[in-house]
């Protein structure tokens, strides 16, 4: 197995509505047990919502999530991974951006992954980290 985005990405992403209520999206992360969501936007554009948001932007800001829109706490527009990037590429990417999760799309601009720091450190943990990431 190689070390590029599309051996490691998630899938199925998981994608939430940005008219959904911050309370949806938080019991769909828990229930599925992930830390983030792609909200699908217009024209092939993405935003994400992930725990971090929920944390600074709900309850640091003691902002009710069933009053909350996704739209509303949602970062947008988001750095979307190539699935042929290697994972150094893709820490590069994360590092630069300070961010944890990115949506993987196709060429044609279709959403197929989602890669995460997580799956970085998994594929670290499990495949060493040599010359081929």
């Amino acid at each position: 197995m190689t070390n590029r985005v599309r051996d490691w990405m998630s899938r199925p992403v998981i994608v939430v509505d940005p008219d959904s209520s911050v309370s949806y999206a938080l019991t769909l992360m828990r229930r599925r047990g992930i830390h983030s969501l792609v909200v699908t936007l217009p024209n092939n554009d993405y935003g994400i919502i992930t725990t971090t948001d929920i944390r600074d932007k709900i309850i640091a800001s003691d902002r009710n999530p069933a009053e909350t829109r996704v739209r509303e706490i949602m970062t947008s527009p988001v750095v979307v991974a190539d699935p042929d990037w290697t994972l150094k590429e893709c820490s590069l990417k994360m590092m630069e951006k300070g961010i944890h999760h990115m949506p993987v799309a196709d060429q044609n601009g279709s959403l197929i992954g989602i890669i995460s720091a997580t799956d970085i450190f998994t594929a670290a943990e499990e495949t060493g980290w040599g010359s081929g990431t």
